[in-house]
Order: structure tokens, then sequence, then C-alpha cells
């Protein structure tokens, strides 16, 4: 078994002391369920605990904000997985860039929505609840971004600093609220943070920005126009590689290397020695990493340093030759005693096309796996990870996602979401997908359809039939028999079919009526699932027969029901009962044979009834006996006036 890369998390668990007792503990798909024992070694009984706890994997799924990130993610995830795989590489690359900027939006707008209800809340609890998680999305998006430049977008050299220039600006934002506090003041030359924003910009490389600003110190100084007016035009010239033109890297390497030699010149004539800030500023432009390291604190990051160095030093470097550079940058701006955070270990994996450890270490770091599940299924459709296969089956993509699917379906309302994941992991998916189904809570009836509904897409049957049994039980106990009987015709179950069929006769011989005659009158084919049912829709038909004045038919039913021994013999004397009705009628409804089956029925339920039953009361069997009697009278009167009506010969 592999070594663990770092020390579990401890949960602490409150009042719990671990010196007087033991804790035992369940597996939950999500969760953890954790109690307290009290061990004796010597045996004997001992009283527990009242209290479970419960250990939640990722708390993140019950947040509501974070809740929209899992919900439009699963858009873009589904949105994904449409792209044909016969399409050439250079087609999908911009399709695959838009992609990762879409997933990378839903982040920002959670995290801005995150911020201001950080902000607008009362408890300090959940602003700090809040806020954490606002460092968890920026340090997530801040990864993400870069993956995109390195990996997805795949930037060349010369076009690779101006990705890199971007994705810095876009996390130290900083600098633009403090030139606005600075040029909204009286005197933005004399403000204290001036020459603070002047050089942010430069180190940015933003340098119409930097030179709209120097305007103003230039304007107070005359005498020293001249110096302001050299830095200027030293700024304006700066070259920028631009993919778009016609200049190749070559060209632009010259014209840049010439523009540097310029620059280099003006320092050596000591141009701005009059000045400290413009000659730092100089001294930044030839790329002299002393001063850069002077302004940490408006770099404040090494991989802000690592761009500002690319960029007045190595504006060419070649993706190949990133790491270097990382590594150095990373080790001349931290302080040598300090451990690296695990930010910047996953950001110096990634400058080292590391792709592998960046994932690991993500999965280690963050405490779900929304990014590591989502950032890898993109990168797997860019074809970057299909060397790499894991031990026990499955390769990382299907690993990952099969285990962020798994905790969504842990939630009230996220479960359908994970359905998709499942669908898309192609080796494992479906075999979680049956395991996972069959757990979720059945709660109302509209969420069992939606579960069947699911099951029966994807030709899942026994869970169909897991499912229609569970409803089915939980119907009968709240004795909603119609919907018991749906449910259990729904999963094919006969046993239970003819359970729910008997309460349906127990309640008609209590209460005279049916109850749900809609679902009986429409069993249909059903029906046939098992006898007990089959006799309970043909029973409802006689019933509807007679009502329908129909007594011909309805009388040929009834027999029919007791001949060919679908009728329970404990419901023969309902039935003889029933047709006592059709044997007083003025009109013959039962012929003479009809009559005698009926006579054999009744004599065949009462030669088993000779001996009294000692635990029926008195009356019951005082009742049972008259309705022998009116029945063994009104079949003799039928039998008589059928023979004489057959015997009787029309003229």
């Amino acid at each position: 078994m592999e070594e663990v890369d770092v020390e579990p998390t401890t949960t602490p668990i409150p009042g719990f002391d671990s010196n007087k007792k033991h804790l035992g503990f369940v597996w939950g798909p999500g969760d953890i369920l954790v109690y307290e024992t009290i061990y004796k070694a010597s045996g004997g009984s001992a009283g527990g605990c009242p209290f479970v706890h419960e250990v939640r994997k990722d708390e993140d799924i019950y947040s509501p904000i974070l809740r929209k990130l899992f919900n439009e993610s699963h858009h873009i995830f589904v949105g994904l997985q449409r792209i044909r795989d016969d399409l050439p590489s250079k087609n999908k690359k911009p399709q695959f860039v838009s992609i990762s900027k879409n997933y990378r939006s839903v982040i920002r707008a959670c995290m801005e929505e995150l911020q201001q209800v950080a902000v607008s809340t009362q408890d300090a609890a959940l602003a700090t609840q809040y806020g954490n998680q606002v460092s968890i999305l920026l340090a997530v998006e801040l990864i993400w971004n870069l993956c995109e430049v390195l990996f997805i977008d795949a930037a060349p050299a010369g076009s690779l600093v101006l990705h890199l220039l971007d994705w810095v600006r876009l996390h130290k934002a900083d600098v633009d609220e403090k030139a606005r506090e600075v040029l909204a003041s009286e005197s933005p030359a004399e403000h204290q943070a001036y020459w603070d924003v002047v050089i942010s910009y430069v180190l940015q490389g933003r340098m119409d920005e930097a030179r709209q600003v120097l305007v103003k110190q230039a304007t107070l100084q005359p005498a020293a126009r001249a110096m302001f007016k050299l830095l200027d035009n030293l700024l304006m010239k700066m070259p920028i590689f631009n993919p778009g033109e016609t200049q190749t890297l070559t060209e632009f390497d010259v014209k840049w290397r010439h523009w540097r030699e310029e620059v280099d010149r003006c320092l050596q004539d000591q141009s701005f020695a009059s000045n400290p800030h413009l000659e730092d500023i100089c001294k930044i432009l030839v790329g002299d990493e002393d001063v850069l390291l002077e302004h940490k604190e408006l770099l404040s990051t090494w991989y802000h340093f690592l761009v500002t160095r690319l960029l007045f030093s190595h504006p060419t470097v070649k993706p190949t030759e990133l790491h270097y550079y990382a590594q150095s940058s990373m080790h001349m701006f931290l302080d040598t005693r300090s451990v690296p955070e695990p930010l910047d270990s996953i950001l110096l994996a990634a400058f080292e096309f590391d792709i592998h450890q960046v994932i690991k270490d993500c999965s280690i770091a963050l405490n779900n796996w929304w990014f590591v599940g989502h950032l890898t299924d993109l990168l797997d459709h860019c074809k970057l990870l299909q060397s790499h296969n894991l031990h026990f089956g499955s390769n990382l993509r299907e690993f990952l996602l099969l285990e962020y699917a798994s905790g969504l379906f842990t939630h009230h309302s996220l479960w359908q979401l994970a359905v998709d994941y499942f669908d898309h992991c192609p080796e494992f998916g479906r075999v979680y997908l049956e395991l996972q189904i069959e757990r979720v809570p059945l709660d109302t009836e509209r969420k069992a359809l939606k579960v069947i509904r699911i099951c029966e897409q994807r030709q899942m049957t026994e869970q169909v039939r897991s499912i229609c049994k569970i409803m089915a039980k939980k119907a009968l106990r709240n004795n909603r028999l119609g919907s018991a009987l749906s449910w259990s015709i729904r999963a094919k179950d006969a046993a239970f079919a003819t359970l729910i069929s008997e309460r349906f006769l127990q309640d008609y011989c209590a209460k005279g009526t049916f109850s749900d005659l809609d679902l009986i009158d429409n069993l249909g084919p059903a029906m046939l699932l098992s006898d007990r049912l089959t006799f309970l829709g043909k029973y409802r038909e006689f019933h509807r027969l007679y009502g329908e004045k129909r007594f011909s038919d309805a009388a040929k039913l009834l027999l029919s029901l007791m001949t060919a021994k679908i009728a329970p013999r404990s419901f023969w004397m309902t039935l003889l009962t029933d047709a006592l009705p059709l044997l007083e009628q003025k009109e013959v409804i039962f012929s003479a044979d009809q009559t005698h089956e009926l006579m054999f029925c009744l004599e065949e339920l009462t030669s088993g009834k000779s001996v009294p039953n000692p635990d029926r009361p008195m009356q019951d069997e005082d009742i049972e006996t008259t309705k022998i009697e009116l029945l063994r009278l009104a079949l003799a009167r039928n039998l008589a006036m059928a023979i004489v009506k057959e015997g009787t010969v029309e003229v």
C-alpha cells in the first residue's frame, strides 16, 4: 500500500474524551456517523451516550451560493462531452479555450456573490466562512487560469509572456483601485501612493497607463520636463509582440534588444540620476532583479515577480524554459527559511508542466472534487492525459468524476446532476449509478417517479422494480391501497399485488364498497399479474355489469369466478350472497345447469363447517346459518323456475 502524501486532517468530536471512551462509526455514502461507546474489559453492560455525530466529508455542497457553481458547471460539462472526437485538433482548441473561460466565469460569479454576502452579513462566524470560501475560489481560479494559458491554449514563445501578463493583471486588480484613489485626490502628483501606482503599472507592463499618470508629475516639475519626456519616450517605444502581425519572433527579438540597449545607455549616462523614482523605473525596464526585489510589496507574489522578470529580461521565453525561471524566481522571492504554501507548490508544478502533480496537489489541498474533476475532464478532452491510467483499472479522469458525482448524490437535489457525470464515465459509471440511485431518499411520489424515469431511460430494470416495491410498501403502511397496488403492478411484484388485492377485498367485506374504483376499473392486462388481482378486477367488473342491469352477463361472470377457482374460498359466501338478488329476480337469470353449479359450490362450502367454531361469536354463526338457508331456498325456487322455463315449448 502506498504511503499517504500528507497527514490526514484531525476532526475533533465535541465532548469526546479518548481516555474514557471509544468511538464507534458507520460509513455513509458522503459522511460518517460517529457515536460514543464505553468499553469494559471485564464485560458487562455500560450506559451509552445518546448523541450521534455526523461528520461530513464535503460541506460545500450545502452552501446555497456554491450550489450555483455546481449547477452552472454541470451545463458546461455536458456541453463539453458533446464535442465530437473526430474533429481536427485545430478546430477543437478554440472550443476548449472557450469552455475553460466559461468555467472561470462561473467561479468568478460565485466569488463575487460570496464577497457581497460576506460584507452584508451580521454574523461574524458566517462572514469568516464566506471569506474562507472566497479565498479558496480565488486560488482555484488562479490555478485554472494558469492551466488554461499553459496547457489548453498552449501559448507559444512571444505570446506566452503576453498571456501570463493578462493572468497576473487579472489577479492583481488592486492597482486600478489605488490609481483611482490617487487621481481623485486634489493633487495626485503629491499623493503618498503616487509612485507606487506608477511603478505598479510598469511592473505589470501597462506602459500607457504609467505614462498617463507620469504626466501629472511632469507638469509639477517644469525643470525636469526633459527627463520625464525621455522616460515617456522609452516607455512608449517598448516593443510588445503582436501575434496578429506579420512580424516574426526573430524580428521582434532584434527590435527588443535595440530598445533594451537604448534604456541601458540612459542608465550609463545617468540621465535619471537626479530623480531616484525615475531611475528605479529605468532599472526595472532593463530587468534589474535587485530593484525588482526592492518592490516586493508591490509585486506581492513570486509568480508576479516571475512574469515581470520575463517581460523585461526574457520576453521570448519558450514554454520548455519556464520551469527554470519559475524555480529561480520562487527561491529569490520567498524567504529561504519559509516552507512554500500549497498554492506555491501547485503553481510551480504547473510552470514545470507536470499536469499530474498539479491534479494530485489540488486533490490534497482542496476540500472537494469539483475543481480537479472538471479540470481533469477538460485536459483529458485536450488529449493531455492519455498516458495516465490508475493501477486499479480506471483512468484518472473517470476516477475523479466518479468521486465528485458520488459526493453530489448525498445532497437532496444535486443528485440529479450526478447522473450525467456517471453517464459520461464509460467504465464504472453505470455500476456507480446503480448503487447510488437506490440510496436516494424517496420522500415523495414525485421524486420516486423522477428516479424511475432516470432508471427507465437507462434500462435499469432491477432498480425500477426495487423503487416500486419500496413505494408500494410505504403506501400500504399509510393505508393508501390504490397507490400501493399501482406501485406493485409497476414493479411486477405478484406476491405484493396479491397481498394488496386481499386488503381491497377485506375492505369491501367490511364497508360494502370499493375504494379507488378508477384504478380497479382500468387494470387492463395488469390484472393478470396474480390470480387474486385477476379476481379483484373481475369481481369489480361483476358489480359494474350488475349496476348497468346486465344481469345475464353478471351471472355468468359470477359463476365463472367460483367454478374456475379464481375466487378465494374464503370469499365464496360473499359471492353466493351477491347471487341472491339475481336469484330473486322475476325473470329467470340462472339456467338449471348454472343453478346446479351454484348449489354444488354452496354444499362444498358448507360441508366442512358441520362443527361450529368456538372462537366465533354466536351471533355471527346465526347470521351465516340464516344466509345459507336463504340461499338454499332461493336456489331451489330458481331451479324450479328454470326447469319449467326450459321445459316449456313456445307455440
